[in-house]
């Protein structure tokens, strides 16, 4: 009797791998937006220890420039990826304006910043405006008769 071969089954390379959740810390994302400049300065949960700190004033040297969109999403880049390499895997967002008797909405530099920040890997939680806002009329500087020019 002839025997006959069965067929050798091949196995097939997996298609998809199931991601496992990374394991790493979150952290806090102070963004302060003015006129002037832009200071991203990213803490752990609790806002006690600096992870990493970056200005629109350190990417460029044009003074005009400092409080602009794209040394914003510069300085947030590199903010984000010096907290990556110590360990954050995502952060909530703190934007703050100059606020109490100056302008209350943050700068040029906040919205970009924010999407540095997303695109550059860390997940984001929730974003929130921590502007201080007078609860009361405080006296402006400038004296009786204004700023004397």
């Amino acid at each position: 009797m002839a025997e006959k071969k069965q067929p050798v089954k091949k196995e097939r390379a997996k298609k998809f791998e199931i991601k496992t959740i990374k394991e790493g810390a979150w952290g806090v994302a102070n963004i302060y937006s003015t006129v002037n400049n832009t200071i991203i300065h990213i803490t752990d949960i609790t806002g006690s220890e600096t992870v990493s700190k970056c200005t629109g004033g350190m990417i460029t040297n044009k003074d005009r420039d400092q409080g602009g969109p794209f040394p914003a999403m510069q300085a947030a880049t590199r903010a984000a990826q010096e907290a990556i390499e110590k360990g954050i895997i995502g952060v909530n967002i703190r934007v703050r304006g100059k606020g109490g008797h100056h302008k209350k909405a943050p700068g040029a530099g906040a919205q970009p910043s924010i999407r540095a920040l997303a695109r550059s890997g860390l997940r984001i939680g929730l974003i929130e405006d921590v502007t201080p806002i007078p609860s009361d009329v405080t006296k402006r500087p400038g004296g009786r008769r204004g700023r004397r020019v």
